[in-house]
């Protein structure tokens, strides 16, 4: 299966822009035989997690967009938006959404809201990790500061061909993005997306550096600073030869 990385600008707070912006890019990866597309995390409104009225309803503006480019270009379509629960708590959650060709929709809350940022005080924690099984390919989500946590990784692994991480993890950080993306790869023997944002946004600067990683942490496709469409065929049955002949998920206790 064909994914790519879409690796874009934000317009800060500007629901309407973003869309504008996206759809372009999304079509030009699913004409690129893309059947799966990530965008970044927050992709819609920039990382604002300190902004009033920032949540969206399920089902809202950002997740609807998901669900519509899905649908006009044939191809699953996700990325992380501000997304209230049923329960009456006004605080978001970071909800990844994975929204496919025939109208299925899957979410992810994040579990690891970035406190350094901010995050906890204005969202609130997931609970559970998902897997999604896409055109033979076991893809499991998570969301940026996550990628810090390498448990959560380890619990899916069995169980998982492709991670998927978008991010807005900013410039003086970059080092640790991308190591933690190939570490993440080599420990759990699988494939890896991250997909970074660029530009500027909340007084901070992203460079992106987005990337898809091989179950053996070699990279297939990397961009760095300006905005890119990043490709790469992920084959489970590479992930299952590797696991096969080295065995390392079987040595964890």
């Amino acid at each position: 299966m064909r994914i790519a990385a879409i690796q874009h600008d934000i317009v800060w707070n500007d629901r309407g822009a973003n869309f504008e912006r996206l759809a372009p890019l999304i079509a030009a990866a699913a004409g690129a035989g893309a059947r799966l597309v990530l965008l970044t995390e927050t992709f819609s409104t920039g990382f604002a997690v300190d902004t009033p009225g920032l949540a969206e309803p399920e089902g809202g503006p950002s997740s609807q967009f998901l669900i519509d480019q899905a649908g006009a270009n044939d191809a699953w379509v996700c990325g992380s938006c501000p997304e209230t629960g049923d329960d009456g708590d006004p605080r978001p959650y970071n909800s990844f959404v994975l929204a496919g060709p025939d109208g299925t929709v899957h979410r992810y809350r994040k579990i690891h809201p970035f406190g350094y940022g901010g995050e906890d005080k204005h969202f609130r924690a997931g609970s559970e990790l998902i897997t999604v099984e896409i055109e033979g390919v076991r893809v499991s989500p998570l969301v940026c500061y996550d990628l810090r946590f390498a448990d959560e990784f380890w619990g899916l692994a069995a169980d998982t061909d492709l991670y998927l991480v978008p991010a807005n993890w900013p410039e003086p950080r970059r080092s640790h993005w991308m190591s933690l993306l190939q570490a993440r790869a080599i420990e759990n023997l699988a494939y890896v997306a991250g997909c970074n944002r660029v530009g500027r946004g909340g007084g901070l600067t992203y460079v992106g550096d987005s990337r898809i990683v091989d179950p053996l942490g070699e990279l297939l496709a990397t961009a760095a600073v300006g905005e890119s469409i990043l490709l790469s065929d992920i084959d489970p049955a590479h992930v299952t030869e590797v696991r096969d002949r080295f065995g390392f998920l079987d040595d964890r206790r």
